[in-house]
């Protein structure tokens, strides 16, 4: 039996995989821990997990696009977490003495601790963002991350290196079939999606689904709900003249319940429970519900606002699965002619289950499982103090 510390930020969409991650892990006698914020892991790893409690720093994004964004991400929250989180994270790895840590790319104090203690460490990379860095063409903009990160790691008593990529294993929660034209780094274990050990979902009136339409479901994530009404404004426009045709679920819209004809509107659903239903989903093309959506073969209309999203709805619309249009500027008109080209095209369902089917071949957590046992049966390398 080997002992793993999974160091996760306070971000549901990454907590989400490490989960299932977990669970798999757990499920093969493994001793499993974590290091984060107790008041987000405690709901989703439940009362029985093992927390060392790093405190918590929430992220709140200010609508800012391209450049902007990935400045403010990294200066503003992910740089000052890592810092504030260093402290717990040694604690944790004295107290626990893991043979492995997890480390998400963005809890970079879980890779910095691992590196100063000589311990082997994987990379769990859940977004399309570091794992691909887009950036890469940018030569300032490399530079200034390297630059954060040797800033972090010196402050630390760590040699500069990097932090967001473990020498010992990096795991993907993609495939090659979403993938194609990234320049994803050599050697990284594409696992597919991982859905596994998580608690179940809220509560669903499926008594009101209407078998007789197509169902389409809207949300653009937990972190976008600032910028969010006027796209949820012009989709309800949109929808208004295939309520005959078309039942929409959105989640998370304001304006509560009656928001217009042939839509039910909710604060949260269960997705997984749910993606078997649907015909469409209309998202910001966070990478957590893309995956959920083409797990189950389902298209995708894709509005990208910040950070990886437009990489992954490029990659989704590439692939042949799904439509991109404009966060701010689609007009009404035009995001329904997308959607109902979505749902009445064969074509897009024939990619999406063709992604589909790659996941499935990938193995998933048991996959991702499979690697770490292998991480832990590695010489450790040596302390750096």
């Amino acid at each position: 039996m080997s002992r793993f510390l999974f160091v996760v930020p306070p971000l549901a969409g990454h907590i989400n995989p490490a989960l299932s991650v977990a669970h798999a892990v757990a499920g093969r006698g493994h001793e499993v821990a974590w290091a984060g914020s107790e008041k987000f892991l405690r709901p989703l790893a439940g009362q029985s997990a093992t927390i060392y409690r790093t405190g918590l720093r929430l992220y709140r994004p200010q609508g800012e696009r391209g450049f902007t964004a990935l400045k403010s991400l990294w200066e503003s929250y992910l740089i000052p977490l890592a810092r504030f989180t260093l402290p717990a994270v040694d604690t944790a790895v004295a107290e626990f003495q893991p043979d492995v840590l997890v480390v998400d790319q963005h809890a970079v104090a879980g890779a910095v601790i691992a590196r100063k203690h000589g311990l082997r460490w994987a990379t769990l990379a859940p977004t399309m963002m570091e794992l691909a860095r887009p950036y890469r063409s940018m030569p300032q903009v490399t530079a200034w991350l390297n630059g954060l990160l040797a800033g972090l790691c010196s402050g630390a008593g760590v040699t500069p290196f990097d932090p967001l990529f473990s020498p010992h294993l990096v795991l993907s929660f993609l495939t090659e079939a979403l993938t194609t034209g990234l320049p994803v780094p050599d050697g990284v274990v594409m696992a597919g999606p991982v859905f596994g050990g998580r608690p179940a979902g809220p509560e669903f009136p499926w008594e009101q689904l209407d078998p007789g339409r197509k169902k389409v479901l809207v949300t653009v994530g937990t972190l976008a709900t600032d910028i969010a009404a006027d796209f949820y404004a012009r989709m309800t426009e949109a929808l208004e003249p295939l309520a005959g045709r078309v039942q929409a679920i959105l989640v998370g819209a304001p304006g509560g319940p009656a928001v217009g004809p042939g839509i039910l509107a909710l604060p949260r659903v269960p997705l997984l429970d749910l993606m078997p239903h649907l015909d469409a989903v209309v998202s910001h093309g966070g990478i957590n519900t893309v995956c959920e959506a083409l797990s189950h073969g389902v298209p995708l209309l894709l509005a990208p606002i910040r950070h990886d999203q437009p990489v992954v709805a490029a990659q989704v619309s590439a692939a042949g699965a799904g439509l991109r249009v404009h966060f701010s500027r689609a007009r009404p008109d035009e995001l329904r002619s997308a959607l109902a080209e979505i749902i009445w095209k064969r074509k897009f369902r024939t990619a999406s289950s063709r992604i589909m089917r790659s996941f499935v071949a990938a193995g998933g957590a048991g996959t991702a499982a499979e690697h770490l046992e292998r991480v832990a049966a590695a010489p450790a390398s040596v302390p750096e103090g």
